[in-house]
């Protein structure tokens, strides 16, 4: 790669060292670390934990709101991937909207997804400490919350490669616990169990497919796209990716299929496995179902494999922070100081500093230990949405610029893609004004969005 690029319509230079440089990260992330880490990155504390919260909300509609959720994600997560591919580069969308709107859209794109995974890392540290409650009812949350920031943090200073492998295990054990408990869920509906669960019955027997009618589908969407978070690093590993052009459009086009899998597939166990009334908040759905069914080893089972997903997510989260933070330094919106790597490759800088910034959560648990997941969740929800907003923005711009060249990996139905995603992200700012939990946080995102103005023009003084 050049010292610097340029868009062919005048777009902003960004530098970036050359593949063997000792100043540039390591391209050591194999076709099947991305893989993983694509598809780790999508199944955590949302699917586990917060799917109980959208349940109550849409019933067992649930599987059409993540049917509609996973299709617009799909489809920014394609137009994610044909800049990824064309021009694989550390920090992705800020680096591209740097480069194609301008320095302000690349300062908000990367401080606001740091701020995204910042808010993801803490909503992980919460949960993990509900789900080792499960064994130790007496452990305090915050106490376990610290132990995974230190633990994780320590595993990400070594090496990417170090990180690459510790997420293909830990997303191998949450797709293999996944598959299981649904072909464990599908075998209960054939053949029942000491507790007969109702069967098919229940997606309609408790006031319908949709109890709460179109209202309560979209208002579920809110929470359903919290799921999603995580997609995203599927464009930040194209840096570090030792064959780009062909592990990034190979993740992307698995990301729907997998959805429906791993999604639409164990949600639809689950409804039909029990009433969705009676799924309550107090642990994950998948644990508490099982409990209630009957089933002696499998509670303990699924709850290792909850706190294993979000020790993952966590996991996830320290390393793309680092990298971002390390892009935004290359812009000159991040201090250089980010831009500091040890012998083997690792923005250190960056991580200690994103380690420190979610210690934070550890505070939350100490003096709120009760509703700490839901209120970072509805902050992290309207920062993805700017995030993907600026993904789709962008694209427009990227296509502007690039209308005689050979696109490796061509997203579908452009423009009219990004209009429909456009419009779908606005909703969702506008449904999360209907949800107490989650009103405070359009009321911040506009607030945030101003302090990150006045960062960038304090920063170009």
């Amino acid at each position: 790669m050049t010292s610097s690029t340029r868009a062919s319509d005048g777009g902003i230079p960004v530098p970036q060292p050359s593949a063997n440089s000792s100043h540039s990260l390591a391209r050591t992330l194999k076709n099947r670390h991305i893989q993983m880490i694509a598809l780790g990155g999508a199944i955590g504390t949302g699917l586990f934990y917060g799917s109980a919260a959208s349940i109550q909300l849409v019933g067992p509609g649930i599987i059409l709101s993540y049917l509609i959720g996973g299709s617009i994600i799909y489809l920014i997560m394609r137009m994610l991937g044909e800049m990824s591919t064309q021009e694989p580069v550390s920090g992705a969308f800020s680096y591209f909207a740097y480069r194609y709107w301008g320095g302000f859209a690349g300062f908000l794109s990367g401080w606001n997804y740091w701020l995204l995974y910042i808010l993801v890392s803490m909503a992980e540290l919460s949960v993990a400490g509900i789900y080792v409650n499960y064994w130790l009812p007496g452990f305090p949350p915050w106490a376990t919350a610290l132990v995974v920031l230190v633990a994780i943090t320590g595993l990400n200073l070594l090496n990417v490669r170090l990180y690459g492998e510790s997420e293909f295990w830990l997303a191998f054990i949450k797709v293999a616990a996944i598959i299981g408990m649904i072909v464990l869920g599908l075998l209960l509906i054939v053949l029942g169990t000491d507790q007969k669960a109702d069967g098919l019955n229940n997606l309609w027997a408790h006031g319908g497919f949709l109890p709460h009618g179109v209202h309560g589908l979209l208002l579920s969407l809110v929470v359903v796209m919290f799921s999603f978070g995580g997609t995203e690093l599927i464009g930040i590993t194209a840096g570090e990716a030792n064959n780009p052009r062909q592990s990034i459009p190979k993740a992307i086009n698995q990301v729907l299929w997998r959805i429906l899998l791993f999604y639409v597939g164990a949600l639809t166990v689950l409804v039909i496995l029990y009433p969705w009334d009676q799924i309550g908040l107090q642990g994950s759905p998948f644990v508490m179902i099982f409990s209630h069914l009957g089933i002696p080893a499998a509670p303990d089972i699924l709850n290792l494999v909850v706190l294993t997903a979000a020790i993952s997510v966590y996991n996830s989260g320290i390393y793309s922070n680092g990298r971002m933070l390390y892009s935004l330094a290359q812009q000159g919106n991040a201090p250089k100081a980010f831009l500091t790597l040890s012998a083997r490759q690792v923005p250190w800088v960056g991580i200690l500093f994103s380690s420190a910034c979610t210690l934070v959560i550890v505070v939350v648990n100490f003096l709120v230990p009760e509703g700490a997941f839901m209120r970072i969740m509805a902050v992290a929800t309207a920062a993805a949405a700017t995030t993907w907003m600026m993904i789709v923005l962008v694209h427009l711009r990227f296509r502007r610029a690039h209308t005689r060249s050979a696109l490796y990996f061509r997203a579908p139905w452009f423009p009219w893609a990004n209009y429909l995603c456009a419009g779908f992200l606005l909703m969702l700012i506008a449904l999360m004004t209907q949800l107490e939990d989650t009103r405070p946080a359009v009321y911040v995102l506009p607030v945030w969005l101003a302090v990150l103005y006045a960062g960038y023009r304090l920063r170009r003084q």
